[in-house]
């Protein structure tokens, strides 16, 4: 059980930096999209188009 512990924050660390690679967000706009939304990668990068879209 304390494998999955800790490879969760490892996980985020992956969906941060694909996220930040794929859409331009920053780190820390990746960081709060996922806090707000979770891991699901279509809702992620379609918030993350609609704030590079605000620039």
């Amino acid at each position: 059980m304390a494998d999955e512990h800790d490879s969760a924050p490892n996980n985020v660390e992956i969906v941060v930096r694909r996220l930040v690679k794929e859409t331009g967000i920053t780190e820390e706009q990746a960081r709060e999209l996922i806090f707000f939304l979770g891991l699901n990668w279509a809702s992620l990068v379609r918030e993350a188009r609609f704030l590079t879209r605000k620039r």
